[in-house]
C-alpha cells in the first residue's frame, strides 16, 4: 500500500508544483498578461483529460502485462525531453497568436512528462483495486490532491522566494526521475500481484454495488458538476488577478482551495455535511454576484480576494461534495475520473479559449454563477421545499446581478473589445461640449483620455499632465535645438504624443494590437503629434532585446495590465536592457502609480545597484486628471538636477532588507500597501 500511495503523493506533488514554474519561465514572454495562466490551466486541464482518457482505455482494454510494459515504456520514453526549460525559438515576434503558442510551447516542452503524471492517480488506483480487491482507492484520490496543495501552497512561499527559476526547473526534473522509478516499481509489484490473484477488474462481480453501469445521464452530470467548479475556478482566478499582477502567488490561492475541496469531500470522513453546505452556497453565490456587480466594490482588494476566494470554496464543495455521492463502484472509477476529467476541461476551456472569441467582456463569472445556481436548483429539486427556495432564490439574484454588471459595462460605452491581453472601452464622459472627452479603460482601470472640444484636444490629460512626473521631464526638454529621441513602453490612447515637437521620434512599444487600432481609431494624439511616430508591436522587452541601440534620450517604461506593471519589466535584468538602449545622460521613467502596490522602492532599488540618481515625483492634481507617481533614473544627476523636477521631487522609501528583483526573484508580498 505504501508504495501506492508513494507514487500517488510524488506524481500529484510534480503535477502541479511545474504549473508555476513552467507558467513563470514563459510570463515575461507575453507581457506579463494574466491570461497567460489561463491559458496554461487550459493546456493542463485538457491534458489531464488526455491522461484519465488513456488510463480508462488501457485498463478496461489492455491485459495487465500489456498495460503496465506500455506504461513503463511511456515513461522511460518521458525522460528525453528533460529538463523542463523552454527553448529560446518559442519566444513570440509579436505576429503570432499568444494562446495557440502557449499551447504548443507547453505540449514541447512539458506535454509528454505532465500527460504521464496525470495518469497516475487514476490508473495507480485501478491497479490497486485489481491487486488488493475490497480495497477503496477513492481515499488515494483526496492524497493525490493533498500533495497537489502542498505543492502549490509551498511553492510562493518555501521555493520562489528563494531559488531561481532555472534551478526550480532542474529541480523538477530530478523529481520526475524519482517518479518515473516509483510508477515502474509499482507497476510491476502489481503485475505480479495480479497475476497470482488471477483478478480482472472487469469482469469480477462486485457483491457491494449493482453490476449496471453508470448511466449516461449520471456521467453527464459528473461532467457538468466538474464542469461548473473549473469554470468559476479560471473566472475567479481571472477577475482577482487583472487588478494586481499574473504571479503566482495570486493565482495560487484559488487553485489551492479548489484542491483543498477534492481533499476534504473524497476524505471520506463526511466534510460535506449537505445540508450545511447547501444553504451557505446559496448565500454565497448570490454575495459573489452582488460583489461582482456593484462598481463601488471594485477596487476593494481585500473585499474581493475574501469574497470570490470564499464564494469559491463553497461552490467547489458542493459541487465535488455532490461528485462524491454519486461516485460509483471501483470497478468504474477510471470512467468516473474521466468524465470529471472531462468536465473540467470543458470549464476550462470555455474561459481561457471561447469567452476571448465570443464575449466583448469578462462575462464569464456571472455566467457561471447562474449556472453553478441552475445546477444548485437541479440538485436540490427533490430535497426539502426550504432547500428549493433558497436555490431559486439563489438563481434570481445572480441572474439579477449578471444583467445589472453588463448594463453597467455598457453604460457610457462606444466601443467594447476582447482579446487575450483583456477587456478595452472605450466610454465618453462630460456634460456638455466644452467636457465631452473620451477615455480608454483596459479591464477596470483609467489608460488614457483626451477632450473633444478642438482647443483641448491635444492637452495632456491623466497620468502625463504637466505637472505629473513625465510631464515635467518632457517640458523640461523644450524648447530646445536638438530634437529628442523617446521611446515609450505601453501606448495606451498615445497621450505622450502631445509632447512631440517637430524632429522629434517618439517609438511606442505596445503587445496588445487591440489597442493600437482603439488609438488610431477613436484618438486622434499619434495624428496630430508634431513629432515623428512610430509603433512597435510585441512584447517590449523582447523587442528591444533583439533592437540594436536606438539612443532614447527618455525612456517611459508605463505598460500596464490593468493596474499592475508586468513584473518583468521592472527587474535589473530588464534594466540592464533599457540602459543599452539611452544615450549618455537620458532618463528612463517608470510609471508606478499603483492602488495595492508600492513600486517606487523597488524601482529605486534598481538604480541603486547600477549607480543611477534617482528621483521621484508624486502629482495630485484636481480631477478630471488623474494622480501619478513617477521614479525618473538616469546615469548623470544633472538630467535630474532641473527645477521643473527638483521643485517637485519626493524622497523614497528606502528599504535595504529587501532583495533586488531579478528575473529569478521578485516578492509582491513585501509591497503590497
Amino acid at each position: 500500500m505504501f508504495l501506492y500511495a508513494a507514487t500517488i503523493f510524488v506524481s500529484a506533488f510534480l503535477l502541479f508544483l511545474v504549473q508555476p514554474i513552467i507558467a513563470k519561465q514563459i510570463l515575461p514572454w507575453f507581457g506579463g498578461a494574466a491570461a497567460v495562466w489561463t491559458t496554461c490551466l487550459v493546456f493542463f486541464q485538457a491534458t489531464l483529460l488526455a491522461g484519465y482518457a488513456y488510463s480508462d482505455l488501457v485498463v478496461h482494454r489492455l491485459r495487465p502485462r500489456v498495460q503496465i510494459g506500455t506504461h513503463v515504456g511511456l515513461l522511460a520514453l518521458s525522460l528525453v525531453v528533460l529538463p523542463i526549460i523552454p527553448g529560446g525559438q518559442w519566444k513570440p515576434t509579436g505576429s503570432e497568436n499568444p494562446s495557440s503558442l502557449i499551447l504548443l510551447l507547453l505540449a514541447a516542452t512539458i506535454g509528454l512528462p505532465y500527460f504521464l503524471l496525470s495518469t497516475t492517480s487514476p490508473l495507480v488506483q485501478a491497479w490497486l483495486a485489481r491487486a488488493r480487491p475490497g480495497s477503496s482507492p477513492y481515499r488515494l484520490f483526496a492524497l493525490s490532491n493533498l500533495a497537489s496543495l502542498v505543492a502549490l501552497v509551498g511553492y510562493p512561499f518555501l521555493l520562489e522566494p528563494w531559488v531561481a527559476t532555472r534551478v526550480q526547473a532542474f529541480g523538477w526534473s530530478a523529481g520526475y526521475v524519482v517518479f518515473v522509478v516509483l510508477c515502474a516499481c509499482a507497476g510491476w509489484a502489481s503485475l505480479g500481484r495480479m497475476q497470482r490473484l488471477e483478478v480482472d477488474i472487469a469482469t469480477r462481480p462486485d457483491a457491494t454495488t449493482p453490476k449496471a453501469p453508470p448511466t449516461l445521464g449520471r456521467q453527464l452530470l459528473w461532467a457538468t458538476l466538474a464542469g461548473t467548479a473549473s469554470l468559476l475556478l479560471l473566472a475567479v482566478s481571472n477577475h482577482i488577478t487583472q487588478n494586481i499582477a499574473a504571479v503566482p502567488l495570486l493565482w495560487i490561492a484559488p487553485l489551492a482551495l479548489y484542491l483543498l475541496t477534492f481533499i476534504l469531500c473524497f476524505d471520506g470522513r463526511g466534510w460535506y455535511r449537505r445540508e450545511v453546505f447547501l444553504a451557505m452556497f446559496a448565500a454565497g453565490v448570490s454575495v459573489m454576484g452582488w460583489t461582482l456587480a456593484d462598481a463601488s466594490l471594485t477596487h476593494d482588494l481585500a473585499l474581493q480576494i475574501g469574497i470570490f476566494c470564499g464564494g469559491l470554496f463553497l461552490a467547489c464543495m458542493f459541487c465535488h461534495g455532490e461528485l462524491v455521492r454519486l461516485k460509483p463502484a471501483p470497478k468504474y472509477l477510471t470512467r468516473f475520473y474521466l468524465m470529471v476529467s472531462l468536465g473540467g476541461a470543458a470549464g476550462s476551456a470555455l474561459v481561457g479559449i471561447v469567452a476571448p472569441l465570443v464575449l466583448p467582456a469578462d462575462f464569464e463569472l456571472g455566467g457561471g454563477l447562474v449556472v453553478a445556481a441552475l445546477l444548485l436548483l437541479w440538485q436540490v429539486r427533490r430535497e426539502h421545499l426550504v432547500f428549493a427556495i433558497l436555490a431559486f432564490a439563489a438563481l434570481i439574484a445572480t441572474a439579477g446581478c449578471t444583467v445589472w454588471s453588463i448594463n453597467d459595462f455598457y453604460d457610457r460605452t462606444l466601443v467594447a473589445s476582447r482579446n487575450f491581453y483583456g477587456v478595452l472601452r472605450v466610454q465618453l464622459y462630460g456634460q456638455n461640449e466644452s467636457t465631452y472627452r473620451r477615455s480608454l479603460i483596459h479591464g477596470t482601470i483609467l489608460h488614457g483620455t483626451q477632450y473633444l472640444a478642438a482647443d483641448l484636444r491635444d492637452t495632456p490629460t491623466t497620468y502625463y499632465t504637466s505637472t505629473s512626473g513625465i510631464g515635467r521631464l518632457l517640458e523640461s526638454m523644450h524648447p530646445s535645438t536638438t530634437p529628442i529621441k523617446v521611446g515609450v513602453i505601453g501606448l495606451g490612447a498615445g497621450t505622450l504624443a502631445t509632447y512631440g515637437a517637430k524632429g522629434d521620434v517618439y517609438r511606442f512599444y505596445d503587445i496588445n494590437p487591440g489597442v493600437l487600432a482603439i488609438a488610431r481609431r477613436d484618438f486622434s494624439f499619434l495624428q496630430d503629434s508634431d513629432a515623428t511616430i512610430e509603433v512597435v508591436l510585441g512584447d517590449a522587452r523582447l523587442s528591444l532585446e533583439r533592437e540594436p541601440s536606438q539612443q532614447f534620450d527618455v525612456l517611459v517604461v508605463d505598460a500596464f495590465s490593468s493596474d499592475a506593471i508586468p513584473v518583468h519589466l521592472i527587474t535589473a535584468q530588464a534594466l540592464g536592457i533599457y540602459r543599452r538602449h539611452m544615450k549618455p545622460g537620458g532618463v528612463i521613467a517608470f510609471h508606478v502609480t499603483n492602488r495595492y502596490l508600492n513600486l517606487a522602492p523597488v524601482v529605486d532599488a534598481l538604480a541603486r545597484a547600477e549607480g543611477m540618481h534617482a528621483v521621484q515625483i508624486a502629482d495630485t492634481p484636481d480631477a478630471p486628471a488623474s494622480s501619478s507617481d513617477w521614479m525618473l533614473l538616469s546615469d548623470d544627476e544633472e538630467s535630474l538636477d532641473k527645477p521643473e523636477l527638483t521643485e517637485a521631487a519626493k524622497e523614497v522609501e528606502v528599504h535595504k532588507d529587501w532583495r533586488l528583483w531579478t528575473d529569478d526573484f521578485n516578492n509582491l508580498v513585501q509591497v503590497l500597501k
